[in-house]
């Protein structure tokens, strides 16, 4: 199975000097039909609010919804396969970025915390919950990828 993804990352210097090192870090994530996602680094000492822009997605951001969304997606799909009825699933991700030994900075680690809640006749065991996750992060493309250590750490399932 070989598919290709695209992005397109945007940015323009516009009016700004540049060279003074006080331009704007706003950018522009493009997808597929037009789907623009704003982007930016986050907001630091070193570049302070406006050049950076706390209402857009920073690239450490993105990488933890995207191994959440990949998470998500393949839980959901594994659910529907073994006939357990999800009506809900958020999570709470978090990255945390370390050194490595190189000294470099890196995503150290990442926690998803995904909540579930499941409704139907057929609701899966506590025991169950954990394989659909185990399973999940198996298959997911994102988790296979990232090298860093990745923790799947589920509040108790909301059974309706």
């Amino acid at each position: 199975m070989t598919a290709e993804h695209k992005a397109t990352v945007v940015w323009q210097r516009g009016e700004q000097p540049f060279l003074d090192k006080k331009y704007s870090r706003a950018h522009v994530w493009r997808f597929d039909d037009g789907c623009e996602v704003a982007g930016s680094c986050p907001p630091s000492k070193l570049i302070p609010v406006p050049l950076a822009k706390p209402d857009a997605v920073d690239p450490e951001e993105g990488l933890v919804a995207s191994l959440s969304a990949c998470q998500m997606l393949f839980f959901l799909a594994l659910s529907a396969r073994e006939g357990f009825r999800v009506d809900a699933y958020e999570d709470e991700a978090t990255g945390v970025l370390g050194k490595n030994e190189r000294g470099k900075t890196y995503m150290e680690r990442i926690t998803l915390r995904p909540k579930v809640t499941f409704s139907g006749d057929k609701k899966p065991s506590p025991e169950q919950i954990a394989a659909l996750h185990e399973r999940a992060h198996g298959e997911c493309f994102i988790a296979n990828t990232i090298r860093s250590e990745i923790v799947i750490d589920p509040p108790p399932p909301i059974m309706a």
